[in-house]
């Protein structure tokens, strides 16, 4: 079997916990893609049009800072990439993540918690970014699914 990697990133803790059960049940490795600067509540705070995430989430050139620049993803075939919806679509450190790393010949499989909206066209958007790897949509986790039910997903790729 080809060896797994669960990466993702979580500004309040919601997709930390899911990426953590997934991690578990299929018994793969974790990463966590962190921000060079870690979001505050008021960076978070998207009724605030001047907040650091309604910011960046306007601006399509924003690429948040990682806190480390590239990881090491050679021994990986697949990758389950995690993220909060943030106006229907990943925040834009995603495309930070995607863009400072190399995913030729990988498959990523995204999965998103989200307080009320879809994945959207997230998949395709993040394509661009993500240059010789293959992305597949993968689905919304919301809620608490339990590690059998993350397994039955998971193996389904």
């Amino acid at each position: 079997m080809s060896k797994t990697l669960v990466t993702f990133f979580s500004a309040s803790g919601t997709t930390r916990r899911t990426a953590e059960k997934l991690a578990r049940a299929i018994n793969s490795d974790l990463y966590e893609i962190k921000p060079a600067v870690p979001y505050t509540s008021a960076d978070l705070n998207w009724m605030d049009k001047h907040s650091r995430s309604s910011l960046e989430m306007n601006d399509p050139s924003s690429r948040p800072e990682l806190a480390e620049k590239s990881t090491d993803l050679t021994a990986y075939d697949s990758i389950f990439l995690g993220f909060p919806i943030w106006w229907y679509t990943a925040p834009t450190i995603i495309r930070s993540f995607l863009e400072n790393n190399d995913f030729s010949g990988k498959t990523l499989i995204l999965f998103a918690t989200s307080g009320g909206s879809g994945m959207g066209k997230t998949d395709a958007e993040l394509a661009s970014s993500c240059p010789g790897g293959r992305i597949l949509k993968g689905r919304l986790l919301n809620g608490n699914p339990s590690e059998d039910e993350l397994r039955q997903w998971a193996d389904s790729f």
